[in-house]
């Protein structure tokens, strides 16, 4: 469990992630929206406390990986890696800019210390399993393997094939993250292409399931400690967010999914995710 000051340092973190994440779009002038903001706390948790990582030396060997399989939500993933010491915060506004690091989706010929390139849904998950199986075949088994995946994601078959074999190899270090946020580009998940009960479905595949609030930070960390105990079968944490988390107008509102409608929507996040700073400090004093 977090520590009083451990759980604020993260909620903190996860306020200046989501700022950043609006100030890369409003630069960009294009980008996703939902998906990172409702990410910010679960990101602000691996890097904050749980990944075994070390930004001085981005290519340690014994590093834990972490794969972005749905790298449309890569301004979350670029706004934590700055906040947590991989590059300055000012390259953010680089965001999607001609000569750029930072792309749209993340490429690891332009920004190395990434685990994987992304783009095309569905395949993040097939990438992470082939390292986790490479790593067994190197008698490498010190570290653990994340894998982010969208709920939209999931209705690429090549993910379902992904997990018949990761629960027959019983890769207990195999730890997925499923950003449950209900909203895909064409609408509401459960209308594009319903998934539930997707917790039966990923036990049917030989997962150890937990279903938690992913704007909680205290269960995030909890869940993943859990899956970190989980030693005879690959783990998934069905994350439970708020789309557009922490800016009342954008909540729930599948709109969001991609980028800001206007220029008046970047000021007025800007503004909410500002104050909540007061609030953060209010609630852990």
């Amino acid at each position: 469990m977090l520590t009083a000051i451990e759980a604020q340092y993260l909620s903190e973190k996860a306020r200046d992630i989501r700022v950043s994440i609006i100030e890369m779009l409003i630069s960009a002038g294009s980008g996703h929206t939902a998906g990172p903001l409702d990410m910010a706390d679960v990101f602000s948790v691996l890097y904050g406390k749980v990944l075994k990582h070390d930004p001085k030396d981005p290519f340690w060997v014994d590093r834990d990986r972490l794969v972005l399989s749905n790298g449309h939500i890569c301004p979350v993933l670029y706004a934590s890696m700055a906040h947590f010491g991989y590059f300055p915060i000012s390259e953010l506004k680089s965001l999607r800019k001609f000569g750029s690091r930072l792309q749209g989706h993340p490429h690891r010929e332009f920004l190395p210390m990434l685990e994987n390139s992304s783009g095309p849904l569905g395949s993040g998950l097939s990438q992470t399993i082939g390292m986790c199986l490479a790593d067994r075949i190197n008698s490498r088994t010190n570290k653990y393997f994340y894998c982010l995946l969208g709920d939209g994601e999931l209705n690429e078959g090549q993910n379902w094939e992904a997990m018949m074999l990761a629960g027959r190899e019983k890769l207990g270090n195999l730890i997925c993250l499923i950003d449950r946020n209900n909203i895909q580009i064409d609408g509401f998940t459960e209308n594009v292409m319903p998934l539930e009960p997707l917790d039966k479905k990923w036990e049917a595949f030989n997962f150890d399931v937990q279903v938690i609030n992913g704007n909680d930070i205290q269960e995030v960390n909890s869940a993943i400690e859990k899956a970190k105990a989980t030693f005879n079968k690959p783990s998934v944490i069905i994350c439970k967010t708020i789309p557009g988390k922490g800016v009342p107008e954008f909540e729930q509102d599948y709109h969001y999914h991609g980028f800001l409608q206007n220029k008046e929507d970047g000021e007025l996040a800007l503004r909410r995710l500002r104050s909540l700073n007061g609030q953060i400090e209010r609630s852990h004093s």
